[in-house]
């Protein structure tokens, strides 16, 4: 044992690093990733219809809302029943927004995966 050489010394530094050769990413192209023109077109594409598809979801459901609140206060009859000491009123502000959150949360899963299924079918070849 006293005869053998410790194994030599490998120094890495930033410059050696730079020269690793990238592994392609599946999925949506990344800033700085090798791609060529086709799939980041599509890639942006992608993007945008997502953009547009949340953008409607949050107009619509703010549109909602606004009508459901400005009927609550538009019809005083609403606030005269009680029910368990608690006017209906309250309880449509407390209970009321939960089903049309969760109305425009599947529309958005729903519209979010569509447009991913046609991005896939765009970028990934046939099989088959």
């Amino acid at each position: 044992m006293s005869g053998e050489r410790p194994p030599a010394r490998v120094r890495v530094t930033a410059s050696a690093a730079r020269h690793v050769p990238r592994t392609a990413t599946r999925g949506i192209a990344l800033p700085g990733s090798r791609t060529d023109e086709a799939d980041a077109v599509f890639s942006r594409g992608l993007v945008r219809a997502q953009l547009r598809l949340a953008s409607a979801c949050l107009l619509g459901f703010l549109v909602v809302a606004g009508a459901l609140t400005g009927a609550l206060f538009l019809l005083p009859a609403v606030a005269d029943p009680v029910v368990w000491g608690v006017p209906v009123s309250w309880l449509l502000h407390a209970y009321g927004f939960y089903p049309v959150i969760l109305a425009f949360a599947v529309v958005y899963a729903r519209g979010a995966s569509r447009n991913e299924r046609r991005y896939r079918a765009l970028v990934e070849p046939e099989h088959g």
